[in-house]
């Protein structure tokens, strides 16, 4: 029982300091999408809260750090801001819907290894860390992609009775319209998550970063793959071009329109948690994690490597939300049941052949034959 209680302990501190990072990483990731997104429509975003002006002589003041408060400023404004519940609701699940959502990303986190295991570390919780050598909140789960499938999945049950709730024509086509896409998408998703997997020969996603270690990245050996992961995991986030579920000009914001205050803003927080967790998953699945330069030598130093490829996945689905229009919704049906799906099983079908011919020694000695043409 003490061992337990020892485990449970460094669970908790290991999950609420990434925990800590993660949802103040969601705070500044609205910052950055909102920068980016400015500067890429040749505009200067928020930079009023937040900045330290440093005067010169017949300019005007230069900011410093201009904007690095908004997140705080947007989250007070939230706050203070009157939470009205509008008449005629299902009150209890009016309430619950966003908890729903906000629960599932974060318990994503459970799983994904942020970086080798340092000694000290290992020192300081044996019976927890150590076995598994790497750094995680739950290490060790041999089935942790299909954790993260499984737990993911849940959050439309929190749109759904989100839109269901308010009593608002437009929140109900909004999350109709959110199931639908999400069953059309999360078939491509899964198929294409099977390639790792495949090549790896592991559902834990600490074995899926050793393999790359050792093979190389695997969006080079299958770039396909890498692709469709990505175009997938913006449709699950409904992300732009794939944002019909909160279609403004449509639906006037879908299926969150009677919403306000916090628990507008959980439905935010969990839109932008799982970017972060999606990003993670890309990195992990096909950037190599944690894996780069130095790492064996500085163990620590594969968190800052999770951290540049999840911002450089964040950064991408900004680039994207600014460069394409919204598709129309026979387009985001169409476009996943007849091109992502066929493309995904067709992926799954040619990796599998490819690993069975390379396992049976074929590629070993048509190499060997092109050895013997060039001599």
């Amino acid at each position: 029982m003490e061992n337990a209680g020892a485990v449970a302990l460094a669970a908790l501190a290991v999950g609420g300091i990434i925990a800590f990072v993660v949802i103040t990483g969601f705070a500044y990731s609205t910052l950055l999408e909102r920068k980016v997104l400015a500067r890429m429509q040749v505009r200067v975003g928020p930079n009023r809260a937040g900045y330290i002006p440093i005067p010169r002589r017949g300019k005007d003041d230069l900011r410093l750090l201009g904007g690095v408060m908004q997140p705080l400023a947007d989250a007070v404004k939230l706050f203070m801001k009157e939470d009205f519940t509008p008449p005629y609701v299902d009150t209890w699940v009016y309430n619950i819907a966003p908890i729903i959502t906000v629960f599932p990303a974060v318990f994503s986190l459970a799983v994904i290894p942020w970086a080798p295991l340092p000694q000290w570390l290992a020192d300081m919780t044996p019976h927890y860390l150590a076995p598994h050598g790497y750094l995680a909140i739950a290490p060790g789960l041999n089935v942790a992609l299909l954790f993260i499938l499984a737990i993911t999945s849940i959050e439309v049950y929190g749109v759904v009775l989100a839109g269901w709730s308010s009593n608002s024509k437009y929140a109900v086509l909004g999350a109709i319209r959110s199931t639908a896409q999400m069953i059309s998408y999360e078939l491509s998703l899964g198929l294409t998550l099977l390639i790792p997997v495949m090549i790896a020969g592991s559902l834990n996603l600490n074995d899926i970063v050793v393999s790359q270690q050792q093979n190389g990245w695997f969006i080079m050996l299958q770039p396909i793959a890498g692709i469709l992961f990505f175009v997938g995991a913006l449709a699950e986030l409904q992300r732009a071009p794939f944002d019909l579920l909160e279609a403004e000009q449509e639906l006037s914001s879908g299926y969150n329109v009677e919403y306000a205050g916090m628990r507008f803003a959980m439905f935010m927080m969990a839109e932008y948690v799982k970017m972060i967790i999606f990003s993670a998953m890309w990195a992990v699945l096909f950037l190599g994690g944690y894996a780069g330069p130095l790492v064996s030598q500085f163990p620590m130093l594969g968190a800052v490597y999770m951290i540049l490829k999840i911002v450089a996945g964040l950064f991408l689905m900004i680039w994207i939300r600014a460069s394409w229009p919204r598709l129309r919704y026979d387009q985001l049906m169409d476009f996943g049941w007849k091109f992502m799906l066929p493309i995904s099983v067709l992926n799954v079908i040619v990796t599998g052949v490819m690993i069975v011919l390379a396992e049976e020694g074929v590629f070993d000695g048509m190499l060997g034959w092109f050895g013997l043409l060039g001599g």
